[in-house]
């Protein structure tokens, strides 16, 4: 069963979320918050493998609280969905940054919705196709100066390519047709770099690609 929490100021969206979710086998709305500071304490109370996160909420908003549950070591197998009006909602690049799974738009599809939350609590990152490239950009845009090429040491030469094709936006089936590998191989590369990393996940091994610079912003 996939724990969900929804942690959104405006009471009609949480309520049409939970709708929708709670319709959908193999998924529990476990709580819901109207701030960030509530939603960090009901993750704290729950653990849901989830949480849908808006942005803009009072008391302490939805960056603030990504990073309160992303650095808390007993939520490490929380994984956060931002949730946000625009597509590219100034504050998008710098909680994918703090270690957000991805994001959706709140106007988005229901099976898009139920189809994040799966994703997402797999382990996976979502980053809508149509703005990925110009989000991954404004993410390297705000990073600090390239990391020492000394945490990339433990990689293979293999899989700083396939870090950088991660880094790129590249899906693994993608990564295969690029590099002549089957999918599955592709993802034992990524699951193994992200272990070498210790990685939370493949949007955190999107932020270490361009930080060590591995890739560049505009690369395509």
């Amino acid at each position: 069963m996939i724990r969900v929490l929804l942690a959104d100021d405006q009471h009609l969206v949480r309520a049409g979320f939970r709708a929708l979710l709670e319709a959908e086998e193999g998924i529990d709305v476990v709580g819901e918050a109207s701030s960030g500071r509530e939603a960090v304490a009901v993750a704290l109370e729950t653990h849901p493998d989830v949480v849908l996160m808006d942005i803009r909420m009072p008391d302490g908003d939805g960056l603030w609280a990504t990073e309160q549950i992303v650095n808390e070591p007993t939520l490490a197998g929380t994984h956060i969905v931002i949730v946000t009006t625009f597509e590219l909602d100034e504050y998008v690049a710098q909680a994918i940054a703090a270690g957000a799974s991805g994001f959706l738009v709140k106007d988005t599809e229901p099976v898009d919705l139920i189809r994040a939350v799966r994703v997402a609590a797999a382990g996976d990152a979502l980053l809508s196709p149509g703005v990925t490239k110009r989000l991954l950009e404004r993410v390297a845009g705000g990073m600090k100066p390239a990391r020492p090429a000394a945490e990339l040491d433990a990689l293979t030469e293999r899989e700083r390519e396939v870090l950088a094709l991660v880094g790129l936006g590249l899906t693994n089936g993608e990564i295969g047709e690029k590099l002549f590998l089957s999918p599955l191989t592709a993802k034992t590369h990524v699951s193994r770099i992200m272990t070498k990393l210790d990685a939370r996940d493949r949007v955190h091994l999107v932020v270490v690609a361009y930080e060590s610079g591995l890739v560049q912003p505009g690369w395509q």
